[in-house]
């Protein structure tokens, strides 16, 4: 694999994203904070990361756990202070590990400073010309401007004591920024240098495709005229910091033409493969988006990214114990059942495979423990607005949020200090005892060693991370590609052991092969060649 400290160092690295409020707690609050990330950077190393993606730690009501911004360059006071912020990009400099921090463009909390001016302001003011107020329809203006609906769930317009009505794509504390208005692009790119000039080495940016719309004219709001020109204007600034540091789009497109767009030389550096993400636990349909997701960075020339789930989404062992092993936002329903085993079984397969794609990867925590989704939260803990505006058929996000098990036998499994005095903020499953760090230390075949062992070996390897790929001829079911002469993944996805390749070893394996060399269902093994 090209080195990690190459230039461009996105178009390889294994990047491990923190969910700060459940990665590690510090100071014995229940909310995981910025000493505990920092006193578990050791961690991070040892496991082989070459970068971490912090979501949101910005000030904020916590309407949608921290994506609803009050305050775009501070840190909020339940994780630390700005000084610990710049303390701990420095500590993981000096690990090794890049910092990625999450930027939010399309809107702000309602607690932001600028929104409190707009709603204290009289309509047509140009503090109200930073977002999108509108009259309503009706008489008395008693109905929304329009009929769009909220990515959420319900209405996308809320109305204000003085009869209007403002925008939000998301939860009603969230209201949209209108891009249209230069003082928003001014302060967005004033924003993105305030974090680079502290030694930030990458922005992940939310939501990245809807910035710019006009909902009287049109309910689509994704991938209009003139957003691009938004982030030609950040790269321009990025393009200044040496080293480069990486803008990395959250862009959920269908067409993959348009997605490509966003990733010309002049414009974002990588975005995410949600395609890939999304698919079910079959081999042509993987093969189908392997293929695809390859053929559209190909013109742009650049690098591929895989992931298999992240703060948003079910967890992969539960979504692949489901007969219907996809991933679908409208999908989301409660009682689903899971055969955990067998989640298990191919989440290890689809991490060697992801691991061996060309192009970096994206790990969220606890992956590596083999961790479920928690589906038996009691509703009176959820916070999701997903679970909120859909009136609770949607089981939301929580589920994928709950703090990590560390250490012990009981809750909080060392993701507090021993003598907190609160719990986590999320409640643990008692049956994560033997999904501990602690416990899957040194344990062969644990899931947190194999993570090591593949993270270690994809360093290691010089065909591994960004470059090409040719697929090996193996049965319809089964998943094999070399990356060069040396190197081979396998994947298994069908009904019956597969036959490996000729190959000199086996480096490593998501399952022990069969006595007779054959590699099992739901299996994933890495061959040296030659």
């Amino acid at each position: 694999m090209a080195d990690q400290h190459h230039q461009a160092w996105w178009r390889s690295a294994a990047i491990y994203q923190v969910y700060l409020r459940s990665f590690a707690d510090g100071n014995g609050d229940g909310v995981g904070d910025l000493a505990g990330l920092r006193s578990r950077l050791p961690y991070l190393a040892g496991l082989g990361v070459d970068a971490i993606w912090i979501v949101p730690w910005y000030p904020s009501p916590l309407a949608d756990g921290g994506y609803d911004v009050a305050d775009f360059r501070a840190i909020d006071p339940i994780f630390g202070t700005l000084a610990e912020a710049e303390k701990l990009i420095e500590e993981a400099h000096a690990a090794g590990i890049r910092v990625i921090c999450d930027i939010v463009p399309n809107h702000c909390s309602d607690a932001h400073a600028w929104f409190q001016k707009a709603l204290a302001s009289s309509p047509g003011s140009p503090e109200r010309d930073l977002f999108w107020f509108r009259k309503g329809r009706g008489p008395e203006g008693e109905q929304p401007p329009t009929d769009l609906q909220s990515i959420f769930g319900g209405p996308a317009w809320t109305r204000v004591p003085d009869g209007e009505w403002y925008l939000h794509l998301f939860a009603s504390e969230q209201p949209d920024f209108n891009w249209d208005h230069p003082a928003v692009r001014d302060e967005f790119e004033d924003i993105v240098r305030f974090w680079l000039d502290r030694g930030i080495d990458g922005i992940r940016i939310d939501s990245a495709a809807v910035l710019i719309k006009d909902p009287l004219v049109s309910d689509k709001y994704e991938d209009n005229e003139g957003i691009h020109d938004v982030y030609q204007a950040w790269r321009r600034i990025s393009d200044t910091y040496t080293p480069p540091r990486a803008l990395i789009g959250e862009v959920w497109l269908p067409d993959h033409e348009a997605f490509a767009r966003y990733l010309a030389p002049n414009e974002l550096h990588t975005a995410f493969n949600f395609a890939f993400l999304n698919a079910p636990w079959e081999a042509d349909k993987l093969r189908y988006e392997i293929d695809m997701t390859l053929e559209v960075h190909a013109p742009v020339s650049a690098p591929a990214t895989w992931v298999l789930s992240n703060h948003d989404v079910t967890r992969e062992v539960t979504r692949f114990g489901r007969e219907s092993t996809n991933f679908s936002f409208a999908e989301k329903r409660y009682n689903v059942p899971s055969d955990l085993a067998l989640g298990s079984r191919r989440a290890r397969a689809a991490a060697l495979l992801i691991m061996s794609l060309p192009g970096a990867v994206y790990l969220y925590q606890g992956e590596e423990l083999g961790l479920e989704e928690v589906e038996d939260l009691d509703d009176a803990l959820r916070e999701d607005p997903m679970y909120h505006r859909s009136g609770g058929t949607n089981p939301g996000r929580d589920g994928c949020r709950v703090p990590l098990p560390w250490s012990g036998d009981s809750a909080p499994f060392g993701f507090s200090p021993a003598d907190a005095a609160g719990q986590p903020w999320l409640p643990q499953p008692a049956a994560w005892a033997s999904k501990t760090v602690a416990a899957q230390e040194g344990v062969e075949g644990s899931f947190l060693e194999l993570y090591r062992e593949a993270l270690r070996i994809r360093r290691a390897e010089p065909s591994l991370g960004d470059g090409p790929m040719r697929w090996l001829d193996s049965a319809p079911d089964v998943l094999a590609f070399a990356r060069d002469d040396t190197f081979a993944n396998v994947t298994n996805l069908g009904t019956a052991p597969a036959q490996l390749p000729p190959h000199r070893e086996v480096l490593v394996s998501s399952v022990p092969l069969n006595a007779d060399g054959t590699l099992p269902v739901d299996a994933s093994a890495w061959l040296r060649l030659s």
